[in-house]
């Protein structure tokens, strides 16, 4: 059937097809569609030519080639642990984590053949030479300056790459077992220290509050005999006045009410008492109840 056609085809028609054909190939060749995730490195006689970004591109037929797909999504190297001593002495494992992505393919292609590999070596130095320049504390305090630093050595180191870190962390800083005991023993001295402290500065206000208290009550009780020596003061004035005014029966009359009033306490008591008086009491006793019925 085939050979029916073309023997049907004149020569002319023949070269026509022939050419539609390669122009189908041209186009099949020469046109690249490169996802958004990728990026196209494109070679010419092994050369760097260009590189292609995401969307529809176009490549001379038979002498561009597409060498290398590369992906531009952010990548996680594995997690990684490294030992590191710090600057007083002390043994620690890091363990950190890089996120990383490819912005030029061009360099990442032509000048490093295991990126994963490079980027993990090159994150092991950095964080051996920055724990190196801090104390343990100051690893534990400050582990989000480190990280601030290590990111940007390693950007720095990367930069020729094509690589951008997008970020570091640290994911755990181990310590081996006597540190631990030895900063146990440290954290529940300071506790005791602390605690020390605090019972002191109880204690303190304590006696604060106490000496406070005694203060007021002291005052309390100076303010009180204070009012009853004014009283007293003018009760006194006021019988002094009186027996001027009146002479000496005024005075009589006070002490007589005085008396009775002494009675009368004397009678209230509680219990059996004996009661002494003096031999002319009955006397003063009748002197007194005329001078107060006098009064009334």
């Amino acid at each position: 059937m085939l050979e029916d056609i073309l023997f049907s085809l004149s020569g002319g028609s023949v070269v026509v097809l022939l050419l539609a054909a390669f122009i189908l190939l041209c186009v099949f060749l020469g046109v690249r569609i490169v996802p958004q995730s990728e990026k196209y490195v494109v070679e010419r006689f092994g050369r760097l030519r260009a590189v292609l970004g995401p969307g529809l591109n176009l490549i001379v037929p038979f002498l561009d080639r597409v060498a290398h797909k590369v992906s531009i999504l952010e990548r996680q190297l594995p997690n990684a642990t490294q030992d590191a001593i710090t600057k007083d002495n002390v043994l620690v494992q890091i363990d950190t984590s890089v996120f990383y992505r490819i912005l030029e393919p061009e360099k990442t292609v032509y000048r490093i053949r295991d990126v994963d590999g490079a980027i993990a070596t090159t994150v092991a130095g950095i964080v051996r030479a920055e724990i190196g320049k801090m104390d343990l504390d100051e690893v534990q305090s400050n582990r989000s300056q480190l990280i601030d630093q290590i990111k940007t050595s390693v950007e720095s180191a990367v930069d020729d790459w094509g690589i951008e870190v997008t970020r570091a962390e640290i994911l755990d800083v181990n310590l081996d077992q006597a540190t631990r005991d030895a900063m146990l023993q440290q954290l529940n001295a300071e506790r005791e220290r602390r605690a020390a402290v605090t019972r002191a500065e109880g204690q303190k206000r304590a006696i604060e509050l106490n000496a406070d208290a005694e203060l007021y009550a002291a005052e309390q009780v100076a303010k009180a005999r204070r009012i009853q020596a004014d009283a007293e003061a003018y009760a006194t004035g006021v019988v002094a006045a009186a027996i001027r005014e009146n002479g000496i029966e005024a005075a009589q009359y006070q002490v007589a009410l005085k008396q009775v009033e002494a009675l009368n306490n004397l009678g209230n008591g509680e219990g059996k008492q004996t009661i002494v008086l003096p031999a002319n009491a009955a006397e003063a006793f009748g002197d007194a109840f005329k001078m107060l019925r006098g009064r009334g």
